[in-house]
């Protein structure tokens, strides 16, 4: 039998997420489950992760498919593997004629859009549902995968564990009590106004430096990490000018894949806005307050269901909003959820 395949291509949180998918398919058909996908840092995030595959990348999925040259790649790669049991995870419906390109019957595909919401359900419930579902053309069907937990499980590779213990010491950091803040998020890196109304996961720098003297005053000998890619370096800056303590490193720019899992694992406690790092952190066990904008936390939540994960909501002008949660209340919820 052809392996199963997924095609998911989502931001960091949404892969953590359908892992849980690709490991119930791992299970129920009892080999590796191949993955088409997008983002340079898929491999390095899903390559490592039991019952993963072979990792197909695409960069776009919207331009037609006589001008694009990884489109074609991609269909003669699958084309040489065989059509097999295939699960499209992607709401939009971009890139799903490829699969068809490639011999992948519809009587051969479980498409998410014909799996209608329901109410309340956590996108790794969904997942969860999603590998039960048999295509047609598979007869006999097999059996059901087990049940568990609607949590998704990031397992740990020793070399990452190890990368992560070369970066601390090279940082001076190793044995260090460490508590990590995100503040960033993709939209912070599109352009250069970060009040925008589009980014609806903005928190106020002062807020920020608000919360990190709380933390600082509660473990003063913790270190304090701000998270991000590179492009949110500046962001971190102005929030610890405005936090003004000792102890506090900017690392953003500096964390790879193999070396934030482990890191989000280590650590006493992520403070975060909603995006891929509260997901990741989350599912790793890390206790992790997050702050949610206009997104539905009961689909979203980081992590799963019943991870050890706090999530705040606000409101503004009687709609949600980040802006309506002040840094006391993040403060309360930080204290509670990871006694320092």
């Amino acid at each position: 039998m052809v392996r199963p395949l997924v095609m998911r291509c989502g931001a960091l949180g949404d892969m953590v997420l359908v892992t849980a998918l690709i490991q119930q398919l791992h299970a129920r058909f009892g080999m590796p489950v191949d993955v088409i996908t997008s983002g340079g840092w898929a491999r390095p995030l899903l390559a490592p992760r039991q019952g993963v595959g072979e990792i197909h990348l695409l960069r776009s999925r919207r331009t037609p498919y006589w001008l694009d040259r990884e489109q074609q790649a991609l269909v003669r790669r699958l084309r040489s593997r065989g059509a097999g049991p295939a699960w499209y995870c992607d709401g939009g419906g971009h890139g799903r004629s490829l699969l068809a390109r490639a011999g992948i019957t519809d009587d051969l595909v479980c498409d998410t859009r014909d799996l209608p919401w329901l109410p309340g359900e956590h996108f790794v419930e969904r997942w969860l549902r999603m590998a039960a579902l048999t295509p047609r053309a598979l007869e006999p069907p097999p059996p059901p995968p087990p049940a568990r937990a609607a949590n998704a499980v990031l397992d740990l590779t020793d070399a990452e564990r190890q990368a992560c213990a070369a970066w601390l010491a090279q940082r001076g950091l190793a044995g260090r009590r460490l508590i990590a803040f995100q503040a960033g998020n993709k939209r912070t890196t599109r352009g250069l106004l970060r009040r925008r109304a589009s980014n609806t996961k903005y928190w106020p720098e002062t807020h920020w430096g608000e919360v990190i003297r709380a933390v600082r005053a509660a473990a003063p000998d913790a270190a304090l990490l701000l998270l991000g890619v590179r492009e949110e370096r500046s962001l971190n800056e102005d929030i610890a000018r405005a936090a003004g303590v000792d102890g506090l490193h900017n690392v953003a720019g500096e964390l790879p894949i193999p070396v934030l899992l482990p890191l989000l694992a280590l650590c006493h406690s992520l403070i975060t806005v909603d995006t891929g790092p509260a997901h990741v952190a989350a599912a790793l066990g890390c206790p992790t307050i997050t702050l949610f904008g206009v997104a539905d936390p009961r689909r979203f939540r980081p992590g799963g269901v019943s991870t050890p994960a706090v999530v705040l909501t606000g409101t503004v002008g009687g709609k949600p909003g980040m802006l309506g949660i002040g840094p006391a209340t993040v403060i309360d919820a930080w204290r509670r959820a990871a006694p320092p």
